[in-house]
């Protein structure tokens, strides 16, 4: 008997309340809703008699950082086994010039539309005008700027690794981080070589997917906490800003989550019906990655997830869906890149009282279509956020007025940036006339995710081919 009969065998006697429990998404529910009720309880507390936050506002806040940092810490080694592999996976696709052309054209093609929603949604809804009190503008920690951008391609070093020191008292604090951009820079450029190098890379190339499989791997066991991570960082939330902030906020989250909602649900859809595809199909087989982005709130964490869905429910070659997939999640951010930094500038403007221009509302359509790779990281919507509003010549102090609900916005976000990362390809693939049909159009069975112990096993289980719906 295999693992994934077995373990579907261990579910069925759990009984439905057993089954519930079990569920991944009804436990990021739980865990939002937890998180929300305990904020309000850490909140009632209040600090102790010295004026430290109490043990259950620490506690939480630990919580949320601590799975921030390990989500973080696999993310370089993920980028670059996953960047180098699929470059290299190039080299068993034909056609790989004009497919990679097609994937960047429909990249470009959803930013468009995606920005366009935001503007319109800014533009009759009105989120910074309709701002309530407790707002305080706040310089960012990071800017993102053409110029930093350019520059910020040139790797520094292997991996592009930083180290910074700052003055702790008396004593010198230094903190390692790494520039993922350059990150993404070298790990092309070592695929590109490789690819080049032809049967003297193998050995290097075979060693690169089996450290990507253990990449994966340990980012599944980190993946397995997400519930227990969102608990930490949505009570931190609330902990931090309080309700009064969150609530004079209420009308941007509406229209960025109005945004998100228009173009996972109507216009993705679309698309997938244009091009001949069943759009039950297409939700039942990305919806593991969308419910996984949401909760992981990154791309990049959600990448094998993404890719898995993409090949074995979707029917997108595998040589094309290596190399498609983690090139949108570094790129292709439709959440991240268009929506919010269209909303959330012309929030700043409007809060600011400032009267933005055609060409100023142009100049955010540009940004979002090509600026979107500044989005690589974890921290792609800050970085966005300032450099469309440095483009437009707006207060850069008005990304503190929305920092108080960017962990629940960013959930959203990242799920309408996985599902487009897995639309692409499977557009493409089908114009192409590369994609497996009957995998595409076959029903979905079993469970949403592999067991760990199967390696092997798809994420659903597809029977025989049926015609689309």
């Amino acid at each position: 008997m295999s693992t994934q009969t077995a373990s579907r065998d261990a579910k069925s006697e759990r009984g439905p309340v057993g089954r519930l429990l079990t569920n991944f998404g009804f436990q990021i529910l739980l865990a939002l809703v937890l998180g929300i009720v305990l904020g309000w309880w850490a909140l009632a507390l209040g600090p102790d008699s010295a004026g430290n936050p109490n043990g259950l506002a620490a506690t939480v806040g630990v919580i949320g950082s601590a799975y921030v940092t390990l989500l973080k810490a696999a993310v370089v080694p993920l980028i670059f086994a996953a960047i180098v592999a699929s470059i290299s996976n190039l080299r068993r696709v034909r056609n790989a010039a004009r497919l990679a052309g097609q994937t960047l054209l429909w990249f470009a093609i959803t930013a468009f539309i995606a920005v366009s929603i935001g503007i319109v949604l800014g533009l009759v809804i009105q989120p910074g005008a309709r701002a309530g009190d407790g707002l305080e503008p706040g310089a960012p920690h990071t800017v993102g700027t053409w110029w930093n951008f350019l520059i910020g391609l040139i790797p520094q070093n292997f991996l592009g690794i930083q180290v910074s020191s700052s003055l702790d008292g008396d004593s010198v604090a230094s903190a390692v981080g790494f520039n993922i951009l350059q990150v993404i820079v070298v790990s092309a450029v070592i695929g590109i070589a490789a690819l080049k190098a032809g049967r003297k890379a193998e050995p290097f190339l075979a060693f690169v997917d089996s450290f990507l499989k253990v990449i994966q791997r340990v980012l599944w066991w980190i993946i397995r906490i997400a519930p227990l991570g969102t608990l930490g960082l949505i009570a931190n939330a609330v902990i931090k800003y309080g309700t009064d902030k969150l609530a004079s906020l209420i009308w941007f989250a509406v229209a960025v989550y109005i945004g998100l909602a228009l173009v996972l649900f109507v216009v993705y859809p679309i698309l997938v019906k244009v091009h001949g595809l069943s759009i039950k199909q297409y939700y039942s087989g990305v919806w593991p990655a969308v419910q996984l982005g949401f909760v992981s709130r990154s791309s990049i964490g959600t990448l094998p997830v993404t890719e898995r869905v993409v090949e074995r429910n979707l029917g997108v070659p595998s040589a094309y869906a290596s190399f498609a997939v983690p090139f949108g999640a570094t790129t292709k951010m439709d959440g991240c890149a268009a929506i919010y930094p269209a909303l959330a500038a012309i929030f700043v403007a409007q809060f600011f009282g400032i009267a933005l221009s055609p060409i100023q509302y142009l100049l955010i359509i540009v940004v979002a279509v090509f600026g979107s790779a500044a989005t690589a990281g974890t921290t792609g919507a800050t970085v966005m956020l300032t450099l469309t509003l440095s483009t437009l010549g707006l207060p850069l102090e008005g990304v503190g007025l929305l920092l108080a609900i960017d962990p629940i916005l960013d959930m959203g976000r990242t799920a309408t940036n996985v599902a487009g990362q897995a639309l692409v390809p499977t557009l493409v693939a089908k114009r192409e006339g590369i994609l497996d049909l009957g995998l595409y159009n076959a029903p979905r069975q079993g469970l949403p995710f592999a067991d760990e112990g199967d390696e092997d096993a798809p994420l659903e289980q597809a029977a025989p081919a049926r015609a689309a719906v």
